[in-house]
């Protein structure tokens, strides 16, 4: 089933030189997908090692599809949305194309069967909210949309609305789903930063700083001179993956189910 959805391109090692500004500590989170079994002892980690480091910035960046597909979307915006209310570090959430049809499915229902058809019915059934199965059921939608507005509280809207397209640090610019290659990263469209994928990915040559992404999810990080790929495709293979950045230090943690326990390893990149 995944053979299509996965890219199995092997994994290039990074030789472009890139660091983040001095004095600063960055984690940068991949594709969750309402997997909060796999976020919430990741967060755990990475709000320890920010806590642990010297570095006086301090950086949390969330590249976006948070929902959809996995098991808990409800859960996952929950934590996430208590991080900002919490204050801590530096907090970015990137818009990814999912919460982008979940926002607007939350203002049009007859966007209901579409977003459905690649996610949307197991992040209705976080919220308690079942949808419909014909998918001309006009009445059927506009209810499935009525009950969400209800089930999505004010914290939860006002992180939705306070997301980001991309974030620049250092030599890195982080988006979503990468950048639309020839456009200089301060002038994307914030529907490529999205949606972008085969002319981003297969483009060969560099932007100006490094992308990190997530969006096209492969069995192993991408690295190479272009890009940084950090789905890794949670909802399906029980792997979600972080990247930490200081300096030119480069290192990945990953929390993965192992048999029936979650496990978290940690590994130079």
């Amino acid at each position: 089933m995944f053979a299509k959805l996965f890219n199995r391109r092997p994994v290039a090692r990074l030789r472009r030189r890139t660091s983040t500004p001095e004095d600063t500590a960055a984690w940068a989170v991949g594709d969750i997908h309402g997997r909060l079994d796999l976020l919430s002892p990741l967060v755990d980690a990475m709000i320890a090692d920010l806590e642990a480091t010297t570095a006086r910035r301090k950086i949390l960046v969330f590249l976006g599809d948070y929902i959809d597909r996995g098991p808990d979307s409800k859960g996952v915006i929950d934590l996430l949305a208590g991080l900002r209310s919490r204050g801590m570090f530096e907090l970015h959430f990137l818009r990814g194309n999912h919460e982008d049809r979940m926002e607007a499915f939350l203002t049009d229902p007859q966007l209901g069967p579409g977003w459905c058809d690649y996610g949307g019915r197991e992040a209705l059934q976080s919220y308690g909210v079942a949808p419909p199965f014909d998918k001309t059921d006009a009445d059927g939608w506009a209810a499935a949309c009525a009950t969400l507005n209800a089930a999505v509280d004010d914290r939860q809207r006002a992180f939705l609305a306070a997301q980001e397209y991309s974030f620049s640090l250092g030599d890195y610019f982080f988006a979503h789903a990468g950048a639309q290659p020839g456009v200089p990263l301060d002038r994307q469209d914030p529907q490529q930063l999205m949606w972008v994928r085969q002319a981003f990915l297969h483009h060969p040559e560099p932007f100006e700083r490094v992308v990190i992404h997530g969006h096209t999810p492969a069995e192993a990080v991408h690295a190479d001179d272009r890009r940084i790929g950090l789905d890794t495709g949670a909802y399906a293979t029980g792997v979600l993956t972080a990247l930490r950045l200081e300096g030119e230090d480069r290192q990945l943690m990953q929390t993965a189910v192992v048999g029936s326990q979650v496990t978290l390893s940690r590994r130079p990149l």
